[in-house]
């Protein structure tokens, strides 16, 4: 048999030129051997690829997609980000993937992602407003269509290289969507895009109710001072209880943890808590720490002390007893981040908030 009988031919051949045989040095295929396989020009593969508005015969896009399928092409978003000024891509910024909060909202974004054929990309920036820069500063490169960043920010400290990116990230063509208060004020308090949460009036209406089923003292468990949604739900909360007759007699603060919810818990324990006290931990992760911690020092949820969250995330249904809380749309919130950034007409739809009392609030006298 002669050595030309044993080369190979076709999709074989160019694979094996494409990917380095001999040489020991592997590579991705490129356009051009997609091109080359295809037997058809580099322009024609590209629109073909590349998603150009440009029709194609149907004999040549199958000859394209099917090269481009044998030789495991895929396109080189970078490359088509710096021939468009953008990619197909959605930022998200989180500060902790691991809070269910941020998972609602990434699903919410997904979903609008998926209906559009665009990719998300999850960083997270733990609250940290030096990590924070880093990441913009990283995504400016990848020139993603939109941002959203869905961590809440303190007021106070240095914020200015992360708005200063932010800014850069817009003016060069991106649009950025942040999670805002009730105001509608952006970052800089002038009106951008925000997907507005009504915290501190969904907090004012459960302070309400609880001093409706009869509590008079209450604790706080919260985030540092100066972060806006622990300070709007602290804040609506105590003005909430008042108005019935209640008072928060302290606030144990930390961050966003359900960790951070147990040590606070264990240090108001250590300083007294009355039979018959309620606790807010100012999101449903911090009052399930605040929860354990309560069992862990021999005491009962509910009939002894009693606690309530915000946000309903799932695993508030599923705890004994039932967390009461605030229900929230997160889910919907991400979706219309979603909307705010690939509609330019984009209006916000209402995101209606709702108290939901369950078993661990039974009011003072254990019945509900």
């Amino acid at each position: 048999m002669s050595p030309e009988s044993l080369s190979p031919t076709g999709a074989d051949a160019s694979a094996r030129s494409t990917f380095g045989a001999g040489s020991g040095a592997p590579h991705a295929a490129t356009l051009q051997d997609v091109a080359r396989e295809a037997g058809v020009s580099l322009a024609t593969a590209s629109r073909v690829l590349n998603g150009s508005a440009r029709k194609v015969a149907g004999a040549f896009r199958e000859r394209v997609e099917r090269a481009a399928e044998e030789l495991g092409y895929t396109p080189n978003v970078s490359a088509q980000a710096t021939a468009r000024g953008r990619s197909p891509v959605i930022a998200l910024l989180v500060a902790d993937i691991a809070d269910p909060y941020f998972g609602q909202i990434a699903a919410g974004v997904a979903r609008g992602a998926d209906e559009r054929g665009l990719v998300v990309t999850i960083s997270i920036t733990e609250r940290d407003q030096e990590r924070e820069s880093r990441i913009l500063r990283a995504l400016r490169g990848q020139r993603p269509q939109g941002l959203i960043l869905a961590a809440s920010r303190a007021e106070s400290g240095d914020s200015g290289s992360g708005n200063s990116e932010l800014e850069a990230f817009e003016r060069f063509g991106g649009r950025v969507v942040t999670f805002g208060d009730a105001s509608g004020a952006d970052r800089n308090g002038n009106g951008g895009r925000s997907i507005v949460i009504d915290n501190a009036g969904g907090a004012e209406e459960l302070g309400r109710h609880m001093a409706e089923l009869g509590y008079r003292t209450a604790i706080g468990i919260g985030a540092a001072e100066g972060v806006r949604t622990s300070d709007d739900r602290l804040n609506g909360f105590a003005r909430g209880f008042a108005s019935g007759g209640g008072r928060v007699e302290r606030i144990h603060r930390g961050d966003f943890r359900r960790e951070s919810g147990a040590v606070a818990m264990t240090a108001a324990l250590a300083e007294g808590v009355a039979s018959g006290t309620l606790v807010f931990g100012m999101s449903d992760v911090v009052a399930l720490g605040a929860m354990s911690a309560i069992r862990a020092a021999g005491r009962e949820v509910g009939t002894d002390i009693a606690v309530c969250g915000f946000d309903d995330v799932s695993a508030s249904g599923d705890v004994t007893p039932a967390l009461t809380t605030v229900r929230v749309p997160l889910n919907e919130a991400g979706y219309q981040a979603f909307r705010a950034v690939v509609d330019d007409d984009w209006a916000q739809s209402d995101l209606p908030v709702e108290v939901v009392v369950r078993a661990s609030t039974p009011g003072p006298s254990g019945v509900a």
